[in-house]
């Protein structure tokens, strides 16, 4: 995440917004109804993946979401609730009286099911984890292509055992008769396990059948075809006036510049707060990207000396994290103030910052508070301009590579706003931001270096409160240990520990130990998310 994403997290600053899409550049839609299912966001990656449009909204918002998106494909998603139970999450009629194709995936299915005469209960045998399904129809559309037999990723503990009326069974496992049922003449479809998942083999050839063959979509939600339609909007929203985006370094803000900057040229004022506590070299290669390779104003405040002296002393994260939010917002506003005409600003939100807080028992969607620039649009009375807010993480790096930003930034990890203050795990001072700094650096250039990088999502390292002795030479130490941490994930929201190759990290560790003064202990972190989190405060 970049640093501007989490300085507005100021207390008391909540944004609620509804979101709908409101250009029409894209006709071609899926509409995906969230049902509370863990794996929504994913359906939707699955379908950015074949290159058609979609959007995640409650499924007590149907009405409106058709009316706005005119879908045409509709995927009701999984949930944890039994379709029997009262007060389960149920669509509005009018979801099937569009004409449209409909998908039903897990509870999805047993919608489907319970709505139109076929029979849901629990199953004698719950089915969580790979199970493996035979066709006992061919001829499918939803099935194209796809061999008789295959592994699937089953999590239910509900199962049909009767389809409804005009509804044909098509494949079964050896615990549930009724897998994947279809009514050709309607063009509905239900799945029992999740196609969206990796461990589902073909899934995402059922989906594509699903969105392109079935439903008709084309595929042209291209990043060319983004930025080509998202220039010429912005460009209509701005008009004349002046834009200014806060600079963290990141993926997102970066490529959210040089975006915007595409669209209307030195209108895009660029303000980067250096708060001292970035990776090393970080500040230098913002401004070598941003003001030197792309030509875009920027202006470069340094802070250091003011972050360090209000952290002096605090070594509780929370309260790091309110004091540099704070400091934040007060740096980036006065030197916004000298900005002429302003009337937007730019972020880099993303669709996951707008509906990770939907809640299909509420009718709209939060976007937390750490999601935006803490009060600022409020506080300079500006408008916001999110080019990226349809736009998850990796179609995001796709933008960057388009518009020609330097893979070492595109594919950069994301990064905390606090930056290093919450990897000292203690009060922050000039010597441990300058010692975690080489650390880091060590272990990411080896990453780099090993080709071993771009297969983690986030790796840094962790300067703990703990003195340890050690000896080198005949000489005995007591100095600081560091944890290195690295983490394979898709989106951030769980994550599993790298399993780096040991050699390599005995490698880094004698690098680290050997070059940097004052560390004579390292360690690796092999906790998963959950139950841990990937940063350490």
């Amino acid at each position: 995440m970049d640093s501007l994403l989490f300085f507005l997290d100021v207390p008391g600053r909540i944004f609620t917004v509804l979101f709908f899409r409101q250009n029409m550049n894209h006709p071609d839609s899926i509409l995906i109804l969230d049902f509370g299912s863990q794996y929504t966001q994913l359906i939707a990656r699955r379908v950015r993946e074949h290159q058609v449009y979609c959007e995640i909204h409650p499924f007590n918002q149907a009405v409106r979401a058709i009316e706005i998106l005119k879908p045409k494909g509709i995927i009701l998603s999984g949930s944890p609730f039994s379709v029997y139970q009262e007060g389960s999450p149920l669509p509005d009629q009018s979801v099937f009286e569009t004409g449209v194709p409909v998908l039903g995936i897990c509870y999805g299915m047993q919608v489907l099911a319970h709505l139109f005469g076929g029979k849901v209960d629990p199953a004698a045998r719950r089915e969580f984890g790979k199970a493996r399904i035979t066709l006992k129809k061919t001829g499918s559309r939803l099935l194209s292509g796809l061999p008789d037999q295959f592994q699937v990723w089953m999590s239910h503990g509900d199962h049909l055992t009767a389809p409804p009326a005009g509804f044909l069974p098509v494949a079964s496992t050896e615990n549930a008769p009724y897998v994947i049922i279809e009514d050709p003449s309607r063009k509905w479809y239900g799945v029992q396990f999740h196609p969206e998942v990796v461990h589902s083999e073909f899934g995402s050839d059922l989906l594509r059948n699903f969105v392109v063959e079935v439903s008709g979509c084309r595929q042209d939600w291209t990043p060319e075809s983004f930025i080509q339609t998202k220039t010429e909007e912005i460009r209509r929203q701005v008009g004349q006036d002046q834009v200014i985006l806060g600079l963290s370094g990141g993926v997102d803000s970066t490529v959210a510049a040089v975006l915007i900057h595409e669209a209307i040229g030195d209108q895009l004022n660029c303000i980067f707060v250096d708060h001292g506590l970035l990776r090393k070299n970080e500040a230098e290669e913002v401004e070598r990207t941003i003001r030197d390779q792309f030509k875009i104003k920027l202006k470069v405040i340094n802070a250091h000396d003011l972050f360090l002296t209000e952290l002096a002393g605090v070594t509780d994260p929370e309260k790091k994290r309110k004091i540099i939010g704070k400091l934040f917002v007060d740096v980036f506003d006065a030197e916004a103030k000298k900005v002429q005409g302003a009337r937007w600003l730019g972020q880099g939100t993303l669709y996951p910052d707008v509906i990770e807080s939907v809640s299909f028992k509420g009718p709209s969607v939060t976007i937390k508070s750490h999601h935006n620039v803490g009060g600022l649009p409020e506080k300079m009375n500006l408008k916001l301009l999110e080019p990226f807010r349809e736009l998850f993480k990796d179609e995001v790096r796709l933008i960057g590579n388009q518009l020609g930003i330097p893979a070492g930034i595109v594919q950069r990890h994301p990064f905390p706003g606090p930056g290093l203050a919450i990897r000292i795990i203690s009060d922050v001072t000039p010597e441990k931001i300058r010692l975690l700094q080489e650390v880091d650096h060590i272990f990411i250039s080896e990453l780099r270096g090993k080709g071993f990088y771009d297969q983690t999502w986030q790796a840094f390292a962790v300067l703990l409160p703990i003195q340890s002795v050690g000896v080198m030479g005949d000489e005995r130490t007591y100095e600081n240990t560091v944890v290195l941490r690295a983490v394979t994930s898709v989106d951030g929201m769980t994550a599993d520990w790298a399993k780096l190759d040991y050699n390599f990290l005995g490698a880094v560790s004698n690098r680290i130990i050997n070059e940097v003064k004052g560390v004579n202990r390292v360690a690796y972190d092999i906790s998963s998310k959950p139950p841990a989190t990937i940063e350490w405060e």
